[in-house]
């Protein structure tokens, strides 16, 4: 499936306006649904009696249900109209942290997380085919840009919004929040995405076959195991903004909002230089990411420094545009699914980092160690790019 429109199918500029602005709203409410949990970690183990590492589990589980759902559902779907399908997606989105807000135990956390987990890839990757289908070629990564911005938005507004709510109104209003803001999604989805009945229709098998190549898997490989280091810091933030910076709660959404720049300045910074170097660039970022997760540790003892350090740990986002372009370029065949996949990569990534952390944690190595860790995750990702390199020559 081609993700090149056909020219009677370019809408007016401002209409496509509307449409990514519609398609962001979606990414702003899935980005705040997956990153809320973090910046609540000690109100959620407080109120259910848990742990902080129990806790980390059910932000594995919404990592496990993007990888399970992203390949699954971007299939299950193929025959139907996409927009039909960006409506069944974020309805599900709706419903599962609905669920969330009313979960009485661990076991329906962890089972409500996985659920709304599920549509989280299929969304990303179908909204940006959408997007990519409905303008001129030579405005089609500005247009998936645009989509993406809502996701990087909400790293840097809506989870220290959400987790200010759910501070003074409970934890459980911030996933009410993301709830309402998945309905308002549907609404705007429906009135501004185009109703395309002759729209080409994916063929499962077709985008399946571009999945045989050794390439497409070193890039998922990078991303799932590279980019672990990222969450393994940032899932405890809220806990050793506390235990080791000595910070009241007040404190945790502006270690979140310094997580957000840092996203915005990495976003950006990532795809200049994929446009520089090309694939050279991931293993650039990789360095990179190394060298702050291991200054995480020395950091984090004073206010300034960990605010400081999470702005470095956010830029590591840098890693998700050259991943993303890079799987375009060697799954051509499969845009689709291998958007969803490369969401799906980055969530195992999500679920190995507060995993490996939280084993850390309780092994008595202390709140900081999250950072030695991630920096083995971004060595062994590093490692997965030189082999990628040496496979295909150098290039």
């Amino acid at each position: 499936m081609s993700i090149h429109q056909t020219p009677g199918h370019v809408l007016p500029a401002r209409s496509a306006a509307k449409m990514e602005a519609a398609m962001a709203v979606g990414a702003f409410a899935i980005g705040t649904g997956e990153f809320a949990i973090m910046g609540l970690m000690p109100d959620i183990a407080q109120n259910l009696g848990l742990s902080e590492p129990q806790v980390g589990h059910a932000i594995s589980a919404y990592a496990l249900g993007v990888m399970v759902g992203a390949p699954l559902l971007a299939i299950l779907g193929a025959k139907l109209l996409r927009k039909h399908m960006l409506l069944l997606l974020m309805g599900l989105y709706a419903l599962g942290n609905l669920a969330t807000a009313f979960t009485p135990t661990f076991g329906s956390l962890v089972a409500f997380r996985f659920i709304s987990g599920l549509p989280h890839g299929a969304y990303f990757g179908i909204a940006a085919v959408v997007a990519s289908s409905m303008v001129p070629n030579d405005k089609r990564a500005g247009a998936v840009a645009r989509v993406m911005m809502g996701l990087t938005l909400a790293m840097l507004l809506g989870n220290p919004i959400a987790t200010f709510l759910g501070q003074h109104l409970g934890w459980r209003s911030a996933f009410a929040l993301v709830s309402v803001i998945a309905l308002f999604t549907i609404a705007l989805v429906w009135q501004f995405v185009p109703h395309r009945h002759d729209e080409q229709r994916s063929d499962p098998r077709k985008e399946l076959r571009a999945f045989t190549k050794p390439q497409v898997w070193m890039a998922l490989s990078i991303g799932a195991i590279g980019f672990a280091g990222m969450f393994c810091v940032f899932s405890y933030l809220a806990p050793t903004m506390l235990e080791v910076t000595k910070v009241s709660p007040q404190w945790i959404p502006f270690g979140l909002a310094a997580f957000g720049v840092g996203g915005i300045i990495g976003n950006i910074a990532g795809g200049k230089l994929f446009d520089r170097m090309q694939f050279r660039a991931v293993g650039l970022i990789l360095v990179w990411s190394m060298a702050v997760l291991l200054f995480f540790p020395f950091a984090a003892s004073s206010l300034w420094g960990v605010l400081l350090s999470m702005g470095l740990v956010g830029t590591m986002v840098a890693l998700a545009a050259p991943l993303q372009i890079r799987l375009m370029d060697i799954a051509h065949e499969a845009p689709s699914l291998a958007a969803a996949s490369n969401h799906a990569a980055f969530n195992l990534a999500n679920a190995l980092g507060p995993w490996s952390g939280g084993m850390a944690i309780t092994a008595g190595l202390g709140w900081t160690s999250t950072g030695y860790i991630g920096a083995v995750t971004a060595l062994v990702g590093l490692g997965i790019y030189l082999i990628a390199r040496r496979m295909q020559g150098g290039h």
